[in-house]
């Protein structure tokens, strides 16, 4: 039985490094002028997901060179950089690559279960603006499930090896007597929040700056982690003061400029933002080490070695709820003719019931009803079973609405 169509137009860590993503990375308010835009040209069915490690458009459109225009029109991404690094994929390719997205088989650390969070917003934000259909809806939330499952039934999520915890892992490899240097952890989002979880349970550290643009927010962090924090108008006077530098803000371009480095002090700078949020060249300072996301990703240890083994069994699981998926499809093309199948034999079942009570009045209606509505259930099933394993399945379709006398009325 043909399968719907689905795309995903996009560009990946696999061939695009941080500079090149964050071109292409969109947030949520583009995201949202997206797809608000693409209803107004009548093409629906688009969720638009844009991480540090990707940025993917979902589609039933079947033109990817709409779909390529619409994420460089949104973006800062060229048409001509998308054909040097993104990628187009078709089909039950497709379907099968937003499950492995969605379980974290494809994310640049292996078993990130974040992801999974990020494609969920994704999903609502396009179910808020009426852009997904019941059978966007259906899948994204199959790849949900499939997720959630992978997470209680296998070990490849075991153990902490998320970007947040690999700058914090980089932290305690390399930075001698770390209990007594002084870290400023720049801005609050999801990462920022993760990453000082994960400085605070990893380090001794007791010198840990929290510096955002909502004052607010990182008054609540503070409060959950007992960390200090810093008014933004600080900033350049925390950065002279500190060692090391953890910036995880969300900004289209660098919240950190050569200006605001000192010249002379020592100062190991971990960039987590897509697009960059460093200025590159503070490299060229002799005194400064600075390290991007696309660095901190490789950082390897047996934590993640050991997900590897679990490969198999989450992909066990992907192949089965595709199956379902699937077979979700191929009945819901189905089941309105044989839920209106259903009905008229109920009809008929009651007039007859109706009938005999007429002719008897010691009639016992419910040993009937019970063996009718058996035999009932039994030829549907075994009529939806014919359906789904029909190479013919629309004409045999009409065949039964023939055959039936099944009409408008009936459904």
């Amino acid at each position: 039985m043909k399968t719907p169509f689905f795309i995903v137009v996009g560009i990946s860590y696999k061939d695009a490094d941080a500079s090149i993503r964050g071109k292409f990375s969109i947030n949520p308010s583009s995201s949202e002028k997206l797809i608000k835009y693409s209803s107004k040209i009548g093409l629906n069915n688009i969720v638009v997901n844009s991480t540090c490690n990707r940025v993917e458009i979902y589609s039933s459109f079947k033109d990817p060179n709409l779909l390529i225009d619409l994420l460089c029109k949104y973006s800062k991404g060229t048409i001509k950089e998308f054909k040097d690094f993104g990628y187009i994929i078709k089909g039950k390719k497709a379907i099968k690559h937003i499950f492995n997205v969605g379980t974290g088989l494809d994310s640049q650390i292996l078993g990130d279960f974040e992801i999974i969070a990020q494609l969920n917003n994704s999903f609502i934000r396009s179910k808020k603006l009426g852009a997904i259909d019941p059978l966007f809806d259906r899948l994204f939330n199959m790849v949900k499930h499939c997720s959630k499952r992978i997470k209680n039934e296998t070990n490849l999520s075991s153990g902490a090896t998320s970007v947040s915890y690999a700058a914090v892992r980089y932290i305690l490899d390399n930075i001698p007597d770390l209990k007594y240097k002084k870290i400023l952890l720049f801005g609050a989002g999801k990462i920022g929040r993760n990453t000082c979880e994960n400085l605070v349970k990893h380090t001794s550290n007791k010198h840990i700056t929290l510096i955002n643009r909502s004052e607010d927010k990182a008054k609540l962090i503070s409060g959950k982690f007992k960390v200090l924090i810093e008014n933004i108008k600080n900033l350049n006077t925390s950065i002279s003061n500190s060692d090391i530098l953890i910036v995880a803000t969300a900004a289209d371009k660098p919240t950190v400029t050569k200006k605001m480095i000192p010249k002379a002090k020592p100062l190991t700078i971990l960039d987590l933002s897509v697009p960059k949020n460093v200025d590159e060249n503070i490299s060229e300072f002799k005194n400064v080490d600075l390290l991007d996301l696309d660095y901190l990703s490789t950082i390897t240890n047996n934590n993640l070695e050991n997900r590897k083994k679990f490969i198999p069994d989450a992909e066990k699981i992907i192949i089965e709820i595709i199956n379902d998926f699937y077979l979700w499809i191929e009945t819901r093309k189905f089941a309105p003719t044989i839920n209106a199948l259903k009905l008229k034999f109920k009809k008929i079942q009651q007039n007859k019931i109706d009938l005999l009570k007429k002719k008897t009045s010691t009639f016992d209606d419910n040993s009937l009803k019970e063996v009718s509505e058996h035999l009932i259930q039994k030829i549907t099933n075994r009529i939806a079973n014919h359906l789904r394993d029909s190479d013919d399945f629309e004409e045999e379709l009409e065949s039964i609405k023939t055959i039936f006398q099944l009409n408008q009325n009936d459904y």
